[in-house]
């Protein structure tokens, strides 16, 4: 039994089957655009800055994230060797750049699935400012320094991580350790002034979906017969579309922009958290 998630069993089979027919990630990756209007969320973020509560936009996109969902379970799914799980926890991957270096750490932080935004805003703070300091900072950066120590050590070890994987025997210590064995991956390419990308998933782990934030752009729209420009923050989602149907991702993109249009709903824990059965 994986230590990260129970099986899936009731689900439909048409989702049965695919996992058989595209059996690897980068076969059932799907990628969506939006664009979220700035200007209520940037109101928002303004109002809690005159109150004392320091938050960004990175935080309004994870707290939004994490309240869909609690709405919408499915997306805490992932698939395995043809096989669907439904997580036990929520796990979220983000690299974080250390000072004076160009690259970073990439670790996980957790959250609670009747977080409020207050709380993802705490945690997120705790763990990127745990990740800035210099030297080995977290489980990724042990066990990655740990297998570069000998020679050749990390092609077995890699492979045999891969191998119990596959057959749900990693052991959980590694779970917690690898940044792939995640809820979500998520990268703010604002904050070293680049455009968002459509990242790959990766095929060792767990990782479902993949959200890329970019500098914010203009976005034409039409508004009484005239075009007018206005300021958004794009972007880019890959998913695994093995985890649930295409009906029920854009129920939950709709949930999602509802969420970051209007930012005070995630003030309060949620008023139901639906579970995966």
């Amino acid at each position: 039994m994986r230590k990260d998630g129970k099986r899936v069993h009731d689900v439909d089979m048409m989702y049965s089957i695919i996992p058989y027919i595209m059996k690897q990630r980068y076969d059932a990756m799907n990628m969506i655009e939006i664009d979220i209007p700035i200007a209520k969320m940037q109101a928002y973020l303004n109002q809690k800055r005159k109150e004392g509560f320091h938050m960004s936009h990175l935080g309004v996109v994870l707290a939004a994230y994490l309240r869909t969902a609690a709405e919408y379970p499915l997306l805490n799914r992932f698939v395995v060797n043809k096989r669907i799980y439904a997580r036990n926890e929520f796990p979220v991957s983000m690299v974080v750049l250390k000072p004076g270096e160009t690259d970073g750490t990439m670790s996980k932080m957790y959250f609670d699935m009747d977080d409020t935004i207050f709380d993802v805003h705490k945690k997120m703070d705790e763990y990127i400012e745990s990740n800035r300091q210099a030297g080995d900072t977290n489980k990724t950066d042990d066990l990655m320094r740990t297998l570069l120590k000998i020679p050749g050590l990390v092609n077995v070890g890699v492979g045999l991580f891969k191998l119990l994987d596959r057959y749900g025997l990693l052991p959980k210590s590694i779970i917690d350790a690898s940044p792939f064995h995640t809820s979500l991956v998520v990268t703010n390419l604002a904050s070293i002034r680049t455009n968002h990308i459509y990242h790959h998933l990766y095929e060792f782990g767990t990782s479902s979906i993949f959200v890329a934030l970019g500098n914010m752009r203009e976005v034409a729209k039409r508004v009484k017969g005239e075009i007018v420009f206005e300021r958004c923050l794009p972007m880019g989602i890959v998913m695994d579309e093995r985890i649930c149907s295409g009906s029920y991702f854009a129920r939950v993109f709709h949930r999602f922009r509802q969420y970051l249009l209007d930012p005070a709903l995630l003030e309060a824990p949620p008023r139901v958290v639906n579970v995966d059965e």
